[in-house]
C-alpha cells in the first residue's frame, strides 16, 4: 500500500488485478491463427470437431477436480450447478463425428500437456483449481457466446447438432452469475502473493489454450 501525503492507496480488487494480469496473454488466445481463422469464418465443421474434441479432454480433467474442489470452503463456491461442459461436449461430439468420436478424433500432445498441468494443480490447490476454472468458464460465458453465433451462421450448426458447449440454459442469469463470480474472487482470504500465485497459473492456462490452437494448426 502506499502512502503519500496523508493519503493512501487502496489496492485493485482482485477480480481487477487478475483480469490486469492475463491481459496480454487473453489478447494473444484471441489473435492465434486459429482462432482468428475461426471468427472470420474460415474453419471447416472437420476443424470444429478436432477443437471440440481438445476441450473435451481438458474439461474431463477440470470437471474430476471440480467434484474434488466442491467441498473447499473457498473453491468449492465457484464450482456453480449449470457450469459443467462435459456432457454438451459429449453431445457436440456424436453429433458431428458420430458415436466414434474418441477413437477416430486425436488429442493433440499440447492438449495432453494442458490435461496434465490440470491435474498437477486442481486436485490439491484450491487457488490453481479456481486459476484454470476461472480461465476456462468466464471466457466461455463471455466471448463463448459470440463464437456460438459465428459458428452457427457459418458452419450451419444449431444448439442441438453441434453447438450445445455455448448454451448454458441452466444458468438463469449469465450476467448476474459473472458479477457474482468476480465478488467471489475479491472475497476470497488469498494472501496478495497468493494471488500473485493464482494469477500467474491463469496466465500460464491461456498459454496452454494458445499451445492447443496452435497444435490444431499443425
Amino acid at each position: 500500500m502506499h502512502e503519500e501525503a496523508g493519503l493512501q492507496t487502496i489496492p485493485a480488487a482482485f477480480s481487477e488485478r487478475l483480469r490486469e494480469a492475463t491481459a496480454e496473454v487473453h489478447d494473444a488466445a484471441e489473435q492465434s491463427t486459429f482462432m482468428t481463422r475461426l471468427v472470420d469464418g474460415q474453419i471447416s465443421v472437420g476443424e470444429y470437431v478436432g477443437l471440440t474434441r481438445q476441450y473435451h479432454a481438458i474439461y474431463a480433467v477440470l470437471e474430476e477436480a471440480a467434484v474434488v474442489m466442491r467441498d473447499d470452503a473457498v473453491a468449492g463456491q465457484f464450482v456453480v450447478p449449470g457450469l459443467e461442459r462435459l456432457p454438451s461436449l459429449e453431445a457436440d461430439l456424436v453429433a458431428l463425428a458420430g458415436p466414434d468420436w474418441a477413437s477416430e478424433h486425436a488429442v493433440t500432445p499440447a492438449t495432453e500437456a494442458y490435461a496434465t498441468r490440470l491435474r498437477e494443480v486442481c486436485f490439491d490447490w484450491p487457488g490453481g483449481f479456481v486459476a484454470h476454472h476461472y480461465v476456462r468458464y468466464l471466457g466461455d460465458l463471455s466471448g463463448g457466446q459470440i463464437l456460438r453465433r459465428i459458428l452457427g451462421r457459418t458452419l450451419g450448426l444449431t444448439t442441438d447438432a453441434g453447438l450445445a458447449f455455448y448454451l448454458f440454459d441452466q444458468i438463469d442469469n449469465g450476467v448476474q452469475l459473472k458479477k457474482r463470480y468476480r465478488t467471489l474472487l475479491d472475497e476470497a482470504p488469498w494472501a496478495p502473493d497468493e494471488q500473485d500465485r493464482i494469477a500467474a497459473e491463469a496466465a500460464r492456462g491461456f498459454q496452454l489454450n494458445i499451445a492447443t490452437f496452435a497444435s490444431l494448426e499443425a
